[in-house]
């Protein structure tokens, strides 16, 4: 978020609003040939390559990468670093390494979740499940293969999307910002529960930087919204903007040795 002297996200200062709603807008439509950072050497990424990645993230809170094919592990885990990206969330999924590798998984526990299963993974942010405590802002996603079939990626700025949702209607922002906005449902596997019940908003401010959080899914099993009127309206309009056409979402079909930070 670029930084004002006012705060862009208090639904009362709309100066402070418009002007930082106009500096972000201004980096739509992306350019479509320069979309991705070349990196040419994964182990040993120039200041420059970190630098243009910088800037994109600076400018819409995701950066695309293009580097070797058979890019390893730790490499993409030095790459994280130069972000300081170096404290993983060991999820269930997660390797002994803490690197969570997602594919089609037929045994144990995994094939419970769908990104370990060939059905498409519906609009989501990393860790909504996640207590506060435990919040991801910044990750990195690695392709290391092709996919058989499908495959297609979609990717919007949580800033975008709350800038079009305030537009329609700021109701809808003070809605998602209530902290019973969206209650995940325990995880329960029939023997124990993995994970207590967890509710908090959609929109949320980091009290240290001022920046903004989201936490969102689009699964319908997994998520109970608060039942109010401007909160079941904010979640049809937030599903509209999200499934329609728009030069805010970048859609791609990921090739190995590409990602997204």
């Amino acid at each position: 978020m670029k930084a004002t002297s006012t705060n862009p996200y208090n639904l009362d200062d709309s100066a402070a609003y418009q002007q930082w709603r106009a500096w972000k807008c201004g980096f739509y439509p992306l350019p479509n040939d320069d979309l991705f950072v070349r990196i040419e050497n994964p182990s040993q990424v120039s200041d420059d390559e970190i630098n243009a990645l910088r800037d994109r993230l600076q400018a819409t809170n995701f950066a695309l990468y293009q580097t070797r094919p058979d890019c390893s592990k730790e490499e993409a885990r030095r790459l994280c670093a130069r972000f300081d990206l170096v404290r993983l969330d060991a999820n269930l999924g997660a390797d002994a390494d803490g690197i969570t590798s997602i594919r089609v998984v037929t045994g144990g526990h995994r094939p419970r979740y769908i990104p370990y299963t060939n059905r498409p993974i519906r609009w989501h942010t990393d860790g909504y499940y996640n207590p506060p405590e435990r919040r991801i802002r910044g990750m990195l996603l690695h392709f290391a293969a092709d996919a058989q079939s499908g495959g297609d990626s979609a990717i919007m700025d949580p800033e975008i999307l709350y800038i079009l949702l305030r537009d329609e209607n700021p109701d809808f922002i003070k809605a998602l910002s209530h902290p019973q906005a969206m209650t995940i449902p325990a995880n329960d596997d029939g023997y124990e529960e993995i994970r207590a019940e967890q509710s908090g908003p959609v929109f949320s401010i980091n009290e240290n930087d001022g920046s903004l959080h989201m936490r969102y899914t689009a699964r319908t099993r997994s998520i109970v919204w608060r039942d109010d009127p401007d909160t079941r309206a904010a979640v049809t309009c937030l599903e509209e903007i999200m499934n329609r056409d728009s030069m805010y979402i970048i859609r791609h079909r990921f090739l190995p040795g590409q990602g997204v930070i």
